[in-house]
């Protein structure tokens, strides 16, 4: 790579960072000073912790659809393995999660490792390969929202929970 094409990706990465830092300050300081709204979301976001709420929710199904039994499994499955995937990912990346002084986590996390977010992965995933049972849309908003969980809570960049719905769709498509 030539200086003049190394100081380009340099400067994009420079602007990239301060626009996924200056977003996550805004969504950050929205609200967050309400103990009602805060209690409320991280009671949701706890609902994504290792992908729990789909797995048990496509192995519900599982049990009670006997005759989409096979997908409810295949879909399930995936949800647990794009989760797998996402850790697996997020371990060789290393990214900290969000640091900054004036706007602590407003909930504990497992790890201190951000990239991607394994929520949003395995919410998305679960939204794309259940989707295919059952109406997507309400599916797509609840992984919306957990995404969005994780940036109200100060334990995730916006590009995180992007990078998450992203992989999480994709993979998502091999449990339809």
């Amino acid at each position: 790579m030539s200086p003049t094409s190394t100081a380009s990706v340099s400067s994009l990465r420079v602007a990239f960072n301060a626009a996924d830092l200056a977003l996550y300050k805004r969504v950050r300081s929205l609200g967050t000073d309400r103990a009602d709204s805060v209690r409320w979301v991280r009671r949701y976001s706890r609902l994504g912790e290792h992908g729990a709420v789909w797995l048990a929710g496509g192995a519900a199904a599982a049990l009670v659809d006997r005759p989409n039994r096979r997908r409810w499994l295949r879909a399930t499955a995936t949800v647990g393995a794009a989760y797998l995937v996402s850790t697996s990912i997020k371990l060789a990346v290393g990214r900290k999660r969000p640091a900054i002084e004036d706007l602590p986590h407003l909930m504990e996390t497992p790890t201190g490792l951000s990239f991607p977010s394994s929520h949003a992965t395995s919410s998305f995933a679960a939204a794309r390969a259940f989707g295919a049972l059952v109406p997507g849309a309400p599916l797509q908003v609840a992984a919306a929202a957990m995404g969005v969980s994780r940036l109200y809570l100060g334990v995730h960049y916006p590009s995180d929970v992007a990078a998450g719905a992203a992989l999480g769709t994709f993979l998502g498509s091999f449990g339809r």
